[in-house]
């Protein structure tokens, strides 16, 4: 059994688990963005449409989807509720392969034409525009019409130049624009391609595309037959505390449910789609979350170009591998070495969180000689091989190698505080609702990076303070 999971994109990794499931994303953002766990049943109020899509998808699959989950409407938008009592353990939802989705189903002719080195994102949303063009004569029409308009999406790369400062301290600003230009060269190879069938296709334009592209980022699970869009399952919302995940049955070629808990008739049913951060979830998905425990920060360090023993110190690390970040979309060169900081949760623990290779770069990056340097490469061979990861021999080099993080951190920490300080004055004026809406989540994304780093840089400066205690003084307390 394979766990399914949302095949959500951040940075150099193309693909991850995307997030949510597949009605109205305005439904999505307002349940996660307010709570995402269950509804009352006062909250919920089944209606007919789901009665009507299950028979159209039971007529697809030519099975029973699902015999205890209604679709509902509740204060956080369309879900899926417990029609019937659920006890943890049993399997709430069964969809076939033959009622999924996926690239397959793009007819042989338009596949022979397309670039092999199109990605598989972009193959699933070219299967969305010809069946949005075929309207009530596809055969996924009513799954179709259930997906939420551009208007109703609020995914980072719908968000206008100004929308899109308020996040400019966060490295998810560059992202957006690396997403919007990979899915404009996307489209700039399609297009032609898309052009020579207007009775597959009809006319479409940029944003179209992009729409589509989204929709599958948002929706599609990476199950055992590839990217795929699995009607009903998408309507079930995000929980990061939940553990019931989607699983592929490669067998049986069924996609299920299994609940991680019991449920009482007329709450709604949750599952998690992965383990993301608000920056995966804003930029994927069009939501956030005001406390995600999976929030993370990326740093980007970089040796300074001034530095007297730049060569030596770019020449060590590239010996050893060091990854470095790709160049952005707009040509800017802000390349660097990227690391990914997570919550730290003791200030007197070990510091999981803090990766041991960003450290190990602060203790390459402090040195000043090139003895320093042979030292480190020294020991590294003589070890298990990897640069700098033990802590350096004299504790006053060790703590200005700490204080370069230090200092980084709390320079982010400053534009983070500046940043959300702005948010604030924004909010109290503004009347429009979508404007409002993305400023709350501008603040839940700039909050949760700014946890993460005030847990870091209180971490590291007490490391750095029991280093420059007399050893005799820190032993005996």
């Amino acid at each position: 059994m394979r766990v399914g999971v949302r095949i959500a994109r951040l940075s150099s990794s193309l693909f991850r688990s995307p997030h949510c499931p597949l009605l109205s994303s305005t439904s999505r953002r307002l349940r996660c963005n307010l709570s995402p766990s269950a509804a009352s049943p006062e909250e919920c109020e089944l209606n007919e449409e789901s009665d009507k899509f299950l028979r159209w998808l039971r007529q697809k699959a030519g099975s029973e989807i699902s015999s205890v989950l209604s679709l509902g409407n509740s204060i956080y938008g369309r879900s899926l509720f417990a029609s019937k009592n659920i006890k943890s353990g049993e399997c709430i939802l069964k969809v076939p392969y033959i009622a999924q989705i996926t690239s397959v189903n793009i007819s042989g002719e338009i596949k022979l034409l397309l670039p092999r080195d199109i990605e598989n994102v972009s193959r699933l949303a070219v299967v969305l525009l010809a069946e949005k063009k075929h309207g009530e004569y596809s055969g996924w029409a009513t799954y179709v019409n259930s997906l939420p308009s551009v208007d109703e999406m609020h995914n980072a790369i719908f968000w206008s130049k100004d929308e899109l400062e308020m996040v400019q301290e966060s490295a998810i600003y560059q992202e957006t624009i690396n997403l919007q230009a990979h899915i404009k060269k996307e489209y700039s190879v399609l297009g032609p391609v898309l052009e020579q069938f207007p009775y597959v296709f009809g006319d479409v334009h940029l944003m179209d595309f992009m729409h589509a592209y989204a929709l599958v980022t948002s929706r599609a699970w990476d199950t055992s037959k590839g990217i795929s869009l699995i009607p009903f399952a998408d309507f079930l919302n995000h929980d990061g505390t939940c553990d019931a995940v989607l699983l592929s049955d490669v067998h049986n070629e069924i996609s299920e449910v299994i609940a991680d808990r019991d449920y009482a008739v007329g709450e709604q049913v949750t599952i998690r789609y992965g383990k993301f951060s608000n920056a995966t979830l804003l930029l994927d998905f069009g939501f956030t979350l005001p406390y995600n425990k999976y929030d993370q920060v990326q740093l980007l360090m970089d040796i300074p170009s001034h530095d007297p023993l730049y060569g030596m110190k770019s020449e060590i690390l590239k010996k050893h591998c060091w990854p470095r970040t790709t160049t952005n979309a707009d040509k800017s060169n802000t390349t660097g070495n990227s690391f990914i900081v997570k919550e730290v949760k003791s200030a007197n623990g070990k510091g999981k969180g803090i990766p041991q290779a960003l450290r190990a770069f602060a203790r390459v990056l402090s040195a000043t000689s090139v003895e320093e340097l042979q030292s480190l490469v020294t020991e590294a061979t003589e070890n298990d091989g990897r640069l700098a990861r033990r802590p350096l021999k004299s504790n006053e080099r060790e703590i200005q190698a700490h204080h370069i993080l230090c200092s980084r951190l709390l320079h982010m920490i400053h534009g983070h505080d500046v940043a959300l300080k702005e948010l604030k004055f924004v909010d109290a004026f503004d009347c429009n609702n979508q404007q409002s809406l993305r400023t709350r989540m501008a603040k839940d994304l700039l909050n949760g990076e700014l946890r993460v780093m005030k847990s870091a840089y209180a971490w590291l400066t007490n490391y750095c303070s029991s280093l420059s205690v007399p050893k005799e003084i820190y032993t005996s307390s």
